[in-house]
C-alpha cells in the first residue's frame, strides 16, 4: 500500500475488541485497516482467546466453541463487511502530526486520520515449556480462571493457583465453586493482596497455601496430572497432584511500540475517558484489556472495540473526513 494513502480508520490488534471495531467500522462505510500482528511466543493474532478451549459466555453461542474458532469468526464478518487485514505488528506510531504515521514491521508506513488502539494485554507466565505446551493445548493450564474455571473439565477437582495478588485471590475465590479444593502456591511468606482480599481467601475452607514455594514444572503429556514444586528457603523439591493450573501473576499491557506516546496508568494499561475510549491524543481511541485491568471479558472487549469504533466514525463526521476509502484504492 503506498505511503501517500490516508486511511480512514487503522485499527491495530485482532481480539475481540479490535475486530468488533472493524465490524462496525466496515458497515459504517469506513473500509477498516487491521494491523492484526503476528505469532511471537505465546501471543498469536486473536489475542488471549486462542490460548482458550472451550468458550461458554459468549452471547449467542449456546453450546461451546473454542476460542480459537471464535476469533475466526468475529475476523470473518469483519472481513465480510470490507475490513482489509495485514498480518504483521506495528513496530512505531507517530501521533505528532497529522494524519497519524503507523509503521509495520516490514511494509511501508501507513497514514491514517484515526487510529484504534486494540492490543490487548499479554498474562504474564511462569516461563516452563510444560506450562507453555499445555496452555496452547488446552491440557489444563490456563491464565483465566473467570474464563475457563466453569468447564466441565475443572469440576471437582484439586485446583491450583500461582500468585499472592489481589488477581489471584479472585481466583482462587472464582475457584471455590467448582473445585473440591483450591491450593494457592506462593513464592512468599506473605500476600501482597489487600488484607480483605487476603482474609476471605484465607478463612475460606476450601483453601489451601503453600507458602515459600513456586512451580519447576508442570507434570502431564496431554492434561495435566500435576506439579513440581521447591521450596524456596530450603530448596526442598515435592509434587502436589492437580487437575488444573491458574497462573495469576499479572498481566502486561502491550503498549510499548507507542513510544510513550499515549497516557497510561500507573499499572501500564492506557488511560481513556470514563465510559469513553478516547485518549489524550485526538483522534486516537483505544479498546479492549490495553485499557482494562478488571473485567478483563472477551465480550466486554467486544463492547469497548463497539464504542472505540463509533467514536472515530463522529469524529471524522465531525472534521468532514468522509471518504469511503484510501486513496487509489
Amino acid at each position: 500500500m503506498p505511503a501517500s494513502s490516508f486511511e480512514n480508520v487503522v485499527i491495530i490488534g485482532s481480539g475481540p475488541a479490535a475486530w468488533t471495531a472493524a465490524i462496525y467500522a466496515a458497515r459504517a462505510n469506513l473500509r477498516p485497516l487491521v494491523f492484526e500482528g503476528e505469532p511471537v511466543g505465546t501471543e498469536l493474532p486473536g489475542g488471549q482467546l486462542m490460548l482458550t478451549t472451550d468458550i461458554e459466555n459468549f452471547p449467542g453461542f449456546p453450546e461451546p466453541l473454542s476460542g480459537p474458532e471464535l476469533m475466526e469468526r468475529i475476523k470473518a464478518q469483519a472481513v465480510h463487511h470490507g475490513t482489509r487485514v495485514v498480518s504483521e505488528l506495528v513496530k512505531q506510531v507517530d501521533f505528532s502530526q497529522r494524519p497519524f504515521t503507523i509503521t509495520p514491521n516490514y511494509s511501508e508506513p501507513v497514514k491514517a486520520h484515526t487510529v484504534i488502539i486494540a492490543t490487548g494485554a499479554a498474562a504474564k507466565w511462569i516461563g516452563l515449556e510444560s506450562e507453555i505446551r499445555l496452555a496452547q493445548q488446552g491440557g489444563g493450564v490456563s491464565a483465566c480462571a473467570v474464563c475457563d474455571g466453569a468447564m466441565p473439565f475443572y469440576r471437582n477437582k484439586r485446583l491450583a493457583v500461582v500468585g499472592g495478588g489481589d488477581t489471584a485471590m479472585e481466583e482462587a475465590m472464582y475457584l471455590t465453586k467448582f473445585a473440591s479444593e483450591v491450593v494457592i502456591i506462593h513464592r512468599r511468606d506473605s500476600f501482597r493482596a489487600s488484607k480483605v482480599m487476603a482474609n476471605r481467601v484465607l478463612a475460606h475452607p476450601k483453601v489451601r497455601v503453600i507458602w515459600n514455594t513456586q512451580v519447576t514444572e508442570v507434570i502431564g503429556n496431554e492434561f495435566i496430572t500435576g506439579l513440581k514444586l521447591a521450596d524456596t528457603v530450603t530448596g526442598a523439591a515435592s509434587e502436589l497432584e492437580v487437575g488444573g493450573l491458574f497462573v495469576a501473576i499479572g498481566h502486561t499491557p502491550n503498549t510499548k511500540f507507542l513510544g510513550g506516546q499515549i497516557d497510561i496508568t500507573e499499572h501500564g494499561y492506557i488511560k481513556v475517558a470514563s465510559w469513553r475510549t478516547a485518549t489524550n491524543i485526538d483522534g486516537v481511541f483505544a479498546a479492549g484489556d490495553v485499557i482494562d485491568d478488571y473485567y478483563r471479558q472477551a465480550i466486554t472487549s467486544a463492547g469497548t472495540g463497539c464504542m472505540a469504533a463509533l467514536e472515530a466514525e463522529r469524529w471524522l463526521a465531525h472534521h468532514g473526513i468522509e471518504a469511503p476509502a484510501a486513496a487509489g484504492e
